[in-house]
């Protein structure tokens, strides 16, 4: 390389995220050992179609689940689904041997219901989005 190296902004996703994404995986493996990264969904899909109409995405990491998207649409809510595709999700990231499962939600979303299923919040960013919060919520999984 002949002289510094040059810097990039840019909007675009793909190859080139995926070496930031291999870097910071070696780097952390190194610090702590294999993270047994694994992607997990849980998803409801019309009986009829087999269509996807929501559910939930994230990954188990480091003996943890990350819960990174839940989606049910508005006719599919305040029937226990979503507490049901939660449960499956956390029973899952038992069986891969996670200790718990941490996410996070806006104040327009559903920071209730995850309280609901036993999440207490460890923190938040006020006006973010501006006029709402982010919360970051986390459940320790009971022995056994």
């Amino acid at each position: 390389m002949s002289g510094p190296p040059a810097i990039e902004v840019t909007d675009a996703e793909g190859a080139d995220g995926g070496v930031v994404l291999r870097g910071i995986l070696a780097f952390n493996e190194a610090a702590v050992g294999p993270s047994g990264r694994r992607p997990l969904s849980v998803l409801v899909r019309d009986p009829e179609t087999g269509a996807v109409l929501g559910g939930l995405t994230g990954r188990t990491d480091k003996g943890w689940l990350f819960i990174e998207l839940f989606h049910l649409p508005e006719a599919l809510r305040g029937g226990g689904l979503g507490a049901a595709l939660l449960a499956r999700a956390e029973a899952e990231a038992r069986a891969r041997g996670c200790v718990g499962a941490w996410l996070d939600s806006y104040s327009f979303q559903a920071p209730a219901f995850y309280r609901r299923q036993g999440y207490t919040e460890f923190g938040h960013v006020p006006d973010n989005p501006p006029g709402h919060t982010r919360h970051f919520f986390r459940k320790v999984f009971a022995p056994g």
